[in-house]
């Protein structure tokens, strides 16, 4: 343990080399915020996922019918979607998403 000078508060060595905070407080504030953060992470990678699964039962629908695989009018709206609810990154999300989801049949 030791003491930061200018606040007097007592500093954890582990605490401040995992999260970077300079008080305890701050330390676990920051460890429990960055565990709902990984549980976060583990959700949407399977919605990603789940995602991925229904798109390419589309995509073979529209194979099997005579199709073709990508629909450009509905990426189009996808994009607009998620720029709309999530601003300009919301599009490269989109992208991203879409570029995953494309071929996997």
């Amino acid at each position: 343990m030791t003491t930061d000078t200018t606040t007097g508060t007592t500093i954890s060595p582990t605490h401040t080399e995992k999260t970077g905070a300079r008080t305890d407080e701050a330390a676990t504030l920051i460890g429990d915020a960055r565990e709902r953060i990984d549980a976060l992470d583990d959700r949407i990678i399977g919605l990603v996922q789940e995602r991925m699964a229904v798109s390419a039962v589309i995509q073979d629908a529209r194979l099997t019918s005579g199709s073709r695989r990508v629909n450009l009018s509905r990426e189009m709206e996808i994009l607009g979607h998620y720029r709309d609810a999530l601003g300009k990154p919301g599009t490269a999300l989109a992208m991203t998403l879409l570029e995953l989801c494309r071929g996997r049949i």
